[in-house]
């Protein structure tokens, strides 16, 4: 088993793999994602773990970058790219992003605030 040093780490990225992520192009996201890292040498900056359903099925395929907390809806290995460069350049994918947080979640748009009550 693999125990990461994570100290210098700046972003860790949840990548949904759940069933509605991994019918759009769930595992071509996590693939993009973590060759853009080792394109940009960014290996000890951000780190990856693909997860299950992060609850967000309708914004397929998800992204949830910690430890700002933003998520990130319908991602593509192409926005998955982009997103790791802005992380490197300090900055978000603005146009991708479906809840911030500061303190609390809140939606980017009324998009966000569709969905399912947790019982």
């Amino acid at each position: 088993m693999t125990t990461w040093n994570l100290q210098g780490t700046v972003s860790h990225l949840l990548i949904c793999n759940g069933s509605s992520c991994r019918k759009n192009k769930g595992e071509e996201v996590a693939e993009a994602i973590e060759d853009e890292i080792d394109k940009q040498g960014a290996g000890g900056l951000i780190h990856t773990t693909v997860t299950r359903c992060n609850g967000r099925c309708s914004d397929a395929c998800v992204v949830i970058s910690y430890p700002d907390g933003v998520w990130y809806r319908e991602m593509t290995p192409k926005s998955g790219k982009a997103l790791v460069r802005r992380l490197l350049e300090g900055e978000r994918l603005e146009d991708n992003i479906v809840y911030t947080y500061d303190g609390q979640f809140t939606a980017a748009s009324a998009r966000g605030t569709k969905g399912k009550k947790k019982k």
